[in-house]
C-alpha cells in the first residue's frame, strides 16, 4: 500500500548514497554488460535515477518498491548496465521482505526461490555451458540471497518483540501480585486491628457512658476499674501488632496469635465487661477431639467469638451469651448467641465492620457463616453467630 509518510532518514541516505555511487561508476566508465539495445552510456543512469528514488519508499510502501524497481531492473538490461542499479535492487527485495506484510514476507522468498530455479534450468536448457550456471547463480545472489536475508532478519525481530511482550506481561503480572498481595496484607492488618481493638473500645465506650449518666460513686468507680483494665489490655495488643510489623512481613498468622486455649480468658473479661449491662457470658466446649488446629483456624476462631461478643456488648438485650465450640473429624463449629432486642442503658456504636470481617476471615479458610435474629421455643428471638470452619491442613488465603 503507497504511503506518503516521510522517508526515514537511513531511506533518504541509501537513496542518496545509491544515486552518487552509480553518478561516479558512469563516470569512470564501468558498465557490467555490452552490445545492448540502447548502447549509450547515459541512457543507464535512467533506470538508476528511478531505482534510487525508490530507495524513499523502501519501508513506507515496500511492494509498490520492489514492483516499480523489478520494472526498472528489467529497463536497465536493455543498457549498458550499472552495478549501483542492481545493488538497489537488492536491497529493495530485502526492505519487502522485512517490511511487508507477513503473508508477502512468506511468499516473495518462495517466489525468488522459483524464479532463480526457473532462470537456471531455462539457460541450461537453452545453451548448456559453464556460463548458464553462473547466470543461474547471480540471479540467485541478486534475488533470492536477499530474500532469504530478509525472512532471517524479520524472523530474528519478531522473536525479538515477541521476548519484549512477553517480558512486558511477566512484569506486568508481577505488579499485579504485588498490587494482590498489599491488598491481601492491608485486609488482613485491617481485619486484625478492627479484632484486636473493638472489644476494649467497646467496653470502654459503655462503660464511660454509664459512668457519666449514673450519679452512683460506687458505680463511677466500678466503671474506672474496667475502662483502665481494657485501656491496658488494649494497648498491650497494640504493642503486639506493631512489633510483629517491625519483625516481620511474614503473610501467614503471627507466633504470638491468640489461640482458642486462651478463650476462657476472652470469655471472663467479657463477663465482666458486661455485668453491668445484664449480660451473663458462658462458654460450652463440646469437642470431641481436642487435637491441635492449624494455626488460621484457630486465629479466625478467636477472632469470630471476640467479635461475637463485642456486638453483644453493643447491642443484645440483657440475658445469656452462649459461647459453643463443636468439632468433627473435618469441621470446627463455632456458635455465639445472645439475646435479640431493645436494650436499655448506653450503649456503643458500631459501623458492621465486625460482621465483614467475620465472613472474609471465614472465606478466606474456605468455610461458611451465618448471622442473623434465630426464634427460640419460647417465643424469644436470639441473635446468632455460626461459623463452620474446615480444619484440614491446607494452603490458605491470605
Amino acid at each position: 500500500m503507497f504511503s506518503l509518510a516521510r522517508p526515514h532518514r537511513d531511506d533518504v541516505l541509501l537513496a542518496v548514497t545509491g544515486l552518487f555511487g552509480g553518478v561516479i561508476l558512469w563516470l569512470i566508465g564501468i558498465h557490467i554488460q555490452n552490445g545492448r539495445l540502447f548502447d549509450a552510456p547515459w541512457v543507464s543512469l535512467l533506470p538508476l535515477v528511478v531505482m534510487s528514488a525508490l530507495e524513499l519508499l523502501r519501508r513506507s510502501a515496500p511492494l509498490t518498491a520492489l514492483a516499480v524497481g523489478t520494472l526498472a531492473l528489467v529497463a536497465d538490461q536493455f543498457t549498458v548496465g550499472s552495478l549501483a542499479t542492481l545493488l538497489l535492487f537488492t536491497d529493495l527485495v530485502y526492505a519487502a521482505v522485512l517490511y511487508s506484510t507477513p503473508a508477502a514476507s512468506r511468499r516473495i522468498p518462495v517466489i525468488t526461490l522459483l524464479v532463480t530455479v526457473a532462470t537456471t534450468v531455462g539457460f541450461i536448457a537453452w545453451a548448456p555451458s559453464a556460463d548458464a550456471v553462473l547466470i543461474g547463480i547471480v540471479v540467485g545472489m541478486v534475488l533470492f540471497g536477499p530474500a532469504l536475508t530478509g525472512a532471517a532478519v524479520r524472523n530474528h525481530r519478531d522473536a525479538a518483540e515477541a521476548a519484549r511482550l512477553r517480558a512486558d506481561q511477566t512484569a506486568l503480572l508481577a505488579e499485579m501480585d504485588r498490587a494482590q498481595a498489599v491488598t491481601a496484607e492491608r485486609s488482613r492488618m485491617a481485619r486484625e486491628l478492627h479484632d484486636m481493638v473493638a472489644n476494649h473500645l467497646s467496653a470502654i465506650a459503655i462503660h464511660s457512658t454509664a459512668a457519666l449518666s449514673i450519679d452512683d460513686p460506687g458505680t463511677s468507680r466500678e466503671a474506672l476499674g474496667v475502662i483502665r483494665q481494657n485501656s491496658v489490655d488494649g494497648l498491650a495488643e497494640m504493642r503486639r501488632l506493631i512489633g510483629l510489623l517491625r519483625e516481620s512481613g511474614a503473610a501467614g498468622p503471627p507466633s504470638a496469635a491468640p489461640t482458642l486455649a486462651s478463650l476462657d480468658v476472652l470469655v471472663g473479661q467479657a463477663g465482666a465487661n458486661s455485668a453491668s449491662s445484664g449480660l451473663t457470658v458462658t462458654l460450652d466446649d463440646a469437642r470431641d477431639e481436642a487435637g491441635p488446629l492449624p494455626a488460621p483456624v484457630e486465629l479466625a476462631a478467636y477472632r469470630i467469638v471476640q467479635e461475637s461478643l463485642t456486638n453483644a456488648l453493643k447491642h443484645a438485650a440483657p440475658g445469656p451469651v452462649a459461647v459453643r465450640l463443636g468439632r468433627s473429624r473435618e469441621v470446627l463449629t463455632v456458635e455465639v448467641s445472645s439475646v435479640l432486642g431493645d436494650r436499655p442503658g448506653p450503649r456503643a456504636p458500631g459501623s458492621g465492620a465486625g460482621l465483614v470481617g467475620m465472613r472474609e476471615r471465614v472465606a478466606l479458610l474456605g468455610g461458611s457463616i451465618e448471622a442473623g435474629p434465630e426464634p427460640r421455643g419460647d417465643g424469644t428471638k436470639v441473635w446468632l453467630v455460626r461459623a463452620e470452619l474446615p480444619v484440614e491442613e491446607r494452603t490458605y488465603r491470605t
